[in-house]
């Protein structure tokens, strides 16, 4: 299943952003820094309307979306690579997600503490980034040690070597481990070894506007996907403050809020949208009497390797593929209708599976 870690400097809004999220009020949220010492997990649906409509046309009994794992991780200070604030054991809980989600206050509001004192998106942004990069110092460096020895007598050894060197140049200097260029056989050491390094993970900058600004941001916002532009991240204008107030509305009554703050969609259909574009997410469908289903596969798949994500004995045993896309068996009305106007094709080993596809596996299991 997909994470995402919700980081962010102490009462920046990432566990009223979280409890909306997963609309639950397990995360406590208030006004002082700490408020969540251990990280809070929810799982959420992914919401794709697509499966709506496939069900109604397959008579499926069940509705099966894909999910997304949030986790709302405590809040960082200065210091926290070095155990600051119970960095250590935050930072740690991390490395086990698939996506950082670096919240920043983008708000001015006097009846809410900052941490630091004042607004300033991009001094908070570098604290965070700071303190990842420092703990990734630290793991690197204790790595070193041991490769060394091995770099002596093994070409495997002086490869890692040579890519965790580079690693500590780029961390030294303040760059993050994802924008280290290294070559096939060192970016492969490094994936071998497993280190899970944070500034390595993909990132997306959540600005936290009022809800004023949900529409068309401000000039803080318009300051971080300045930064983000050099880093290749995404940006994503939420506002903790509306999330929290969408909870108890009925869909009809979210659509029409949105609509009268001039935004199409909330904070978790944004942070999906991106979180599945900086990671090369797809999504194919699945659809019958018994369920319609959604499923998450990164872009290039093969069709063998997307029926694995299913079970694993539908790839070990792939005969075909019997694809369609969305928009065709929409228009066609039904997957029979379908099939009479040649819009289902078969597809073999080598298809690579595209957005959207509804697919049907043969197999010989």
């Amino acid at each position: 299943m997909l994470r995402a870690g919700i980081v962010g400097l102490p009462n920046v809004g990432k566990s009223t952003l979280f409890n909306a999220l997963v609309a639950n009020a397990k995360a406590q949220a208030a006004n002082f820094p700490f408020c969540t010492i251990e990280p809070n997990v929810g799982v959420v649906a992914v919401p794709d309307e697509r499966l709506n409509v496939l069900a109604k046309l397959s008579s499926s009994k069940q509705i099966v979306p894909t999910r997304i794992e949030f986790v709302d991780i405590a809040g960082l200070v200065k210091g926290a690579s070095q155990g600051e604030g119970l960095g250590n054991q935050f930072l740690s809980h991390i490395r086990e997600v698939d996506a950082i989600v670096n919240m920043v206050r983008c708000f001015e509001n006097d009846d809410i503490i900052h941490v630091a004192g004042s607004v300033d998106p991009l001094r908070d942004i570098e604290i965070i980034n700071l303190e990842l990069a420092l703990s990734d110092l630290a793991q690197v460096e204790r790595r070193i040690e041991r490769t060394r020895k091995q770099a002596r007598t093994s070409k495997e050894g002086q490869i890692e070597l040579s890519a965790l060197e580079k690693l500590v140049v780029a961390l030294n200097e303040g760059k993050p481990a994802r924008q280290v260029s290294l070559n096939e056989e060192e970016a492969e050491s490094v994936r071998v070894l497993n280190l899970n390094l944070l500034t390595g993970k993909p990132i997306i900058y959540a600005t936290n506007v009022s809800e004023e600004d949900l529409a068309t941001g401000n000039e803080y916002v318009e300051k971080v996907r300045e930064l983000a532009a050099t880093e290749n991240a995404k940006v994503v204008v939420v506002s903790a403050q509306v999330e929290s107030e969408l909870v108890d509305l009925s869909e009809e009554e979210r659509v029409d809020f949105l609509q009268s703050l001039g935004v199409e969609e909330g904070g978790l259909k944004s942070l999906i949208r991106a979180t599945y574009e900086l990671l090369g997410l797809r999504t194919f469908l699945t659809t019958g009497p018994q369920e319609s289903r959604a499923w998450t596969i990164t872009a290039g798949m093969s069709a063998p390797q997307a029926a694995g994500v299913i079970h694993s004995d539908f790839e070990r045993c792939f005969i075909r593929a019997e694809t369609v896309a969305y928009g065709d068996l929409v228009g066609a009305g039904s997957m029979n209708a379908a099939k009479e106007k040649g819009l289902v094709r078969s597809e073999g080993k080598e298809y690579v599976v595209q957005e959207g596809d509804v697919i049907l596996f043969r197999t010989s299991a």
